[in-house]
């Protein structure tokens, strides 16, 4: 039986959407009622298992859950109900910049970003050298990262995500603004992980990316699980349902 790198057990997740604009305490007790709002359903009872050692992507259109359910698997989201457990150490690269402070060097920013990803300062010092040279922005590395451009964020937040040594890293859309050298380093990286026993989780649009990638897939439509197995008929399956063309 194969081994499960992550467990995914009746997932929901819904969100408010509020109807005005000014939802201060303040503005609710001077109106007497409650905020009016809609409750959006971004996953309903998704149940799946990422097994140890894939590469496995999260496919769907725009608004289909996606990035919710990789937010929830890197621990930003948490469920209204159901549960994820992860089996082993979890990185996530989900958002240009995020965990960096613009007002920092990229030298600094590593140091945070690694000690954010729960490295030590020593395991940082030590990985130093390999962490700017995968990020390709040596000349740079002293500036402030507010003068970086979105694609030297990606690489910088991308390398030290990676050596890290997760057993589990996470990957959102953000690899689509690295230039192709970029991207083919880090799909080489993938396949090191998976050579390693490591598991990859992304999500793409780009279903060449994901065919080439990816051993499994899990197709999201508007919240809910469409379908979950090896990769190549699953991406069949959704592209058939798009437009002729899309």
């Amino acid at each position: 039986m194969t081994e499960v790198a992550v467990k995914v057990d009746h997932v929901t997740k819904s969100f408010r959407l509020y109807h005005e604009r000014n939802q201060s305490l303040k503005s609710a007790v001077m109106r007497g009622r409650t905020s009016v709002h809609d409750t959006f359903l971004a996953l309903e009872d998704v149940t799946l298992d990422v097994p140890m050692g894939s590469t496995f992507g999260l496919i769907g259109s725009n608004g289909s859950g996606k990035s919710t359910l990789l937010k929830c698997l890197a621990n930003i989201y948490y469920p209204n109900s159901g549960t994820i457990t992860h089996f082993g150490k979890i990185a996530a690269m989900l958002e240009v910049g995020s965990g960096f402070h613009a007002e920092l060097s990229g030298r600094e920013n590593i140091f945070l970003n690694g000690s954010i990803l729960g490295m030590t300062k020593k395991e940082v010092t030590k990985k130093l050298d390999e962490i700017i040279d995968f990020s390709g922005v040596e000349q740079f590395i002293d500036q402030p990262v507010k003068n970086y451009s979105s694609g030297m964020y990606v690489r910088l937040g991308f390398a030290i995500a990676i050596n890290v040594d997760p057993d589990i890293l996470v990957v959102d859309e953000v690899l689509a603004v690295g230039d192709g050298e970029f991207q083919e380093k880090c799909f080489q990286k993938f396949r090191d992980f998976k050579a390693a026993g490591k598991t990859v989780i992304l999500v793409s649009h780009s279903m060449e990316t994901v065919e080439a990638m990816c051993d499994y897939a899990a197709w999201l439509n508007r919240g809910t699980l469409e379908i979950v197995g090896p990769a190549a008929p699953t991406i069949r399956a959704y592209l058939d349902t798009l437009p002729t063309g899309a």
